[in-house]
């Protein structure tokens, strides 16, 4: 299992187990570290996913708390990774992503105008390896928008508009936990920018697979991993 899996395993079984419980505080982030044998990184990491499905609420100048008073909300809450992990039918909607968007790209390559492929460039600069996750995975929603925008198609647009929001939290969940995924990402974006803009349709069909099965691969491994 990752690490930042591990870590947040461990934050989940003392809430589960109720040794933290709604509205609690947790320890100081040097004392939590060390009671659940975890690096103070690891734990970092683990609780900003934590309170990006909302069961942590991260206070500046606070502490960070255990979101919900109610049991029902928060057991909702803690459903929310163990769905992920467990439905492999996300992973169909990243097969249908993988199969029609590569299309899109190559599409695009061919009608892409000089304004739209300035409002890309613009729109990647918004972004650098310390934003957020929830900051690159927007970015990364928007791109990929606009791509299939500038494929000038709009049956493909509504059909990868419909899948992308079924694929958001396997996007989000690889930000978090894979070592190097950003940097990954922002570079693919590039690498996709620079063939759109030399319309080079085979070469943009190519980095829109190598990067949209960086996901799905990756979750694919992460399920078996659970799963073993």
């Amino acid at each position: 299992m990752p690490i930042t899996d591990e870590a947040i395993e461990k934050i989940k079984q003392m809430i589960v187990s109720g040794v933290l419980n709604p509205g609690d505080r947790l320890p100081k982030e040097s004392d939590l570290a060390a009671e659940l044998g975890l690096s103070r990184n690891s734990l970092r990491e683990a609780v900003r996913a934590l309170s990006l499905v909302r069961i942590l609420d991260v206070r500046q100048g606070d502490g960070t708390y255990v979101t919900s008073l109610e049991p029902r909300a928060l057991l909702e809450g803690l459903t929310f990774i163990g769905d992920l992990h467990h439905d492999d039918t996300v992973l169909e909607f990243f097969e249908v992503r993988r199969i029609l968007e590569p299309a899109a790209t190559a599409m695009a390559a061919r009608r892409i105008t000089e304004q739209e492929l300035t409002g890309l460039r613009d729109h990647l600069v918004e972004v650098t390896e310390e934003s957020s996750v929830e900051e690159l995975v927007d970015n990364d929603l928007e791109f990929h928008r606009r791509i299939a925008e500038a494929s000038g198609n709009s049956l493909l647009v509504s059909l990868l508009n419909s899948l992308s929001g079924s694929t958001i939290r396997g996007r989000v969940w690889r930000g978090l936990t894979q070592d190097g995924a950003r940097q990954r990402t922002l570079d693919e974006h590039h690498a996709i920018l620079d063939a759109l803009a030399a319309g080079q349709e085979e070469v943009a069909r190519s980095w829109a697979t190598v990067h949209i099965s960086g996901v799905e691969e990756w979750l694919r491994r992460a399920l078996e991993d659970l799963e073993s």
